[in-house]
């Protein structure tokens, strides 16, 4: 069986053992052909070592996982990339997904043979995600489907009881329409991005609504 090639990328050296460790003791079916602490040494590596699969963490200095993944994605997309990362937020997996991951683990809970198996898994084609943030995924999809079907139904008539959001609030809301992220938005209107996500929880309340997908539908019915 021909060794699956493996590129590690994480900001961690000792995560990076572990994760070395994990692999050499599965045998002959993982190679470890390098290894990079942020995502622009991931994007030369990937150029120059032209791995199978990368573990790739979110969060690292000067380029984030992020933004490594969807540039490897656009030059390299035979190369397959799993995030291995503590980020649990829904944003980021989402982000992940449309940067050209194919797997989101979770380190506080994936298993050596999780870990594993995902990399094989993904080799063979399939997508591979930790159960609780595929419960996120499969939850943000029944929200987008309850929101297209509530676009569909007749606008509501202003009334004296419509949510008062102030002019920031309707900025944040603009931007989430256009589906920008919380740091795209937070870029753009020069803030920090906790103060993004204030924003966000205060429209949430206002809205009466869950999260941010379900935010984007008001405002586009709110402009129809």
């Amino acid at each position: 069986m021909e060794k699956i090639r493996v590129l590690l990328v994480d900001d961690h050296l000792l995560f990076r053992q572990g994760v070395a460790s994990i692999l050499q003791r599965a045998g002959e079916r993982f190679h470890i052909v390098g290894e990079a602490s942020d995502g622009v040494q991931a994007q030369t590596l990937a150029r120059t070592l032209k791995p199978d699969v990368i573990l790739l963490d979110v969060q690292m200095p000067n380029c984030d996982g992020l933004q490594a993944a969807r540039a490897i994605a656009a030059k390299l997309p035979e190369i397959k990339i799993v995030m291995l990362t503590v980020s649990e937020r829904e944003e980021d997996l989402f982000e992940a997904i449309k940067a050209g991951a194919r797997g989101y683990l979770l380190k506080t809970t994936a298993s050596t043979q999780e870990i594993t198996t995902a990399l094989e898994n993904v080799m063979a084609g399939q997508v591979m995600l930790t159960p609780i943030m595929a419960t996120k995924l499969v939850s943000e999809f029944a929200a987008i489907a309850r929101a297209q079907k509530n676009e569909a139904l007749p606008r509501a008539p202003e009334s004296a009881d419509a949510p008062h959001l102030t002019e920031r609030e309707r900025e944040v809301l603009n931007w989430v329409a256009q589906g920008k992220t919380n740091k795209e938005i937070a870029t753009e209107l020069h803030v920090a991005e906790n103060t993004v996500r204030a924003h966000l929880r205060n429209i949430l309340d206002k809205l009466q609504v869950h999260n941010r997908t379900q935010a984007a539908a008001f405002a586009r019915r709110d402009h129809a």
